[in-house]
């Protein structure tokens, strides 16, 4: 009997090779996360056998118009998902900012009496956990941006002010360039970042980058100088007539109602420049760099690597003007697995979906949120579980430019990621 049943298992085996026998991923850092997904309450987000394959075997999102309407899609979730509560917003940013002060106070008071090579060790991990947990402070001041803190926009402003502002991040120019990107997502004329160049836009350099060093190359670029590179120069974002910059007032990329509030988050980004020299000048400029300019480095790394990776996948479309619409730009973006920082990040990972349909939903909802309408949903949500850090360079390999899809004359408003220079 038990002959047989190796017989019978071999054989599954090798009619399986090279094929996906289980289609569900279940890895250690899953494992050690709660499955990578436990939402509010501990309620699993998505249940392993329900997961979509992990790599670029993803399905490509359907481009016919939805079945269903956006009220339909809000019906199926609990009412009560849609509701902001100021203390529950306040406890996640307190407990944050109690982690940030714990990992300040061991990193500063004890890593000195450290010897080589373990103190560097050890700074490597303060880098680490407390660029990660800022991270989830820039999360909630970008909830505040799109008014999901709590009712009180004067309290959603306020608090996003200051915690971007502390992260050398514009809040109300950022906040307005972002608010466009919700109302354009997927448009190759509107969307203001991450807008992928067609093949007759490409550069002459990039056929000289397309190979495993100069994606590595390309890649640690964006994730290192991408974000600042961003902001001052609009580098991957929407081309604009005139010099686009977030922190110009009187640039394009705002109207005249606006133009106070970029002066306001000028005046952030100045007053904090400004502690930070007379830190350097009392503490040094070493001990600045290492308490919080490599952990805002960290940031600044992750917000470009959650973004990019949200919004750049070989089955997700863009539209051009004749074929886009609301509805199917928010859906073509992606939810990603980053195992436990799922929760350090308050799931803006992975229930980005739910984020581009209903952007005023608070983050603690967005789990049971995005439980309650993938079967609405159905192939339009999209999900990859594939591990982010091979996930950054199977995008950056596949998706350099879009195009139609050859001899589909019935949609030729819609483009695809090509590698084929």
């Amino acid at each position: 009997m038990w002959e047989k049943l190796a017989t019978k298992k071999k054989l599954k085996y090798q009619a399986g090779r090279g094929k996906r026998i289980f289609p569900d991923r279940f890895d250690f850092l899953s494992a050690f996360s709660g499955c990578g997904t436990m939402g509010a309450g501990g309620r699993m987000s998505v249940p392993p056998s329900q997961r979509k394959p992990e790599s670029g075997s993803m399905k490509r999102v359907p481009i016919s118009k939805p079945p269903f309407t956006l009220s339909e899609i809000k019906k199926a979730i609990p009412p009560h998902c849609f509701k902001r509560s100021l203390v529950r917003s306040f406890s996640y940013l307190i407990y944050d900012l109690i982690l940030i002060s714990i990992f300040y106070y061991v990193a500063t008071a004890y890593i000195h009496y450290l010897s080589q090579p373990l103190s560097f060790v050890a700074w490597v991990v303060y880098w680490a956990v407390q660029g990660s947990v800022m991270t989830g402070v820039w999360v909630i001041a970008h909830e505040c941006g799109h008014h999901a803190f709590s009712d009180y926009q004067w309290v959603d402003d306020t608090v996003g002010l200051i915690f971007h502002s502390a992260l050398l991040v514009p809040y109300f120019s950022w906040k307005y360039s972002h608010r466009r990107h919700h109302s354009n997502t997927g448009s190759l004329e509107r969307d203001e970042v991450f807008v992928p160049k067609k093949r007759s836009s490409i550069r002459w350099w990039a056929k000289y980058l397309n190979n495993p060093p100069g994606r590595f190359f390309s890649v640690t670029i964006q994730l290192t100088i991408g974000w600042p590179l961003y902001l001052m120069f609009n580098v991957a974002g929407r081309p604009y007539d005139g010099f686009a910059c977030h922190y110009n007032p009187y640039g394009p990329i705002y109207n005249d109602r606006e133009r106070l509030q970029i002066y306001v988050s000028d005046v952030g980004i100045l007053a904090v420049s400004y502690g930070l020299y007379r830190l350097i000048l009392a503490k040094g400029l070493a001990w600045v760099v290492c308490v919080y300019g490599v952990p805002l480095l960290i940031v600044n790394a992750f917000l470009v690597m959650i973004t990019y990776l949200q919004h750049t996948h070989p089955a997700l479309p863009h539209y051009d003007s004749s074929e886009w619409d609301w509805l199917r730009g928010a859906l073509a973006t992606v939810d990603r697995d980053y195992g436990i920082l799922n929760k350090v990040f308050h799931n803006i990972t992975d229930t980005h979906v739910a984020h581009h349909l209903f952007s005023t939903m608070p983050h603690y909802h967005a789990m049971e949120a995005t439980k309650a309408i993938k079967p609405i949903l159905g192939e339009y949500y999209s999900f990859d579980g594939t591990p982010v850090y091979k996930a950054i360079f199977r995008e950056a390999k596949e998706c350099i430019f879009v195009e139609p899809d050859e001899g589909e004359q019935s949609s030729k408003g819609v483009y695809w990621f090509k590698n084929k220079l």
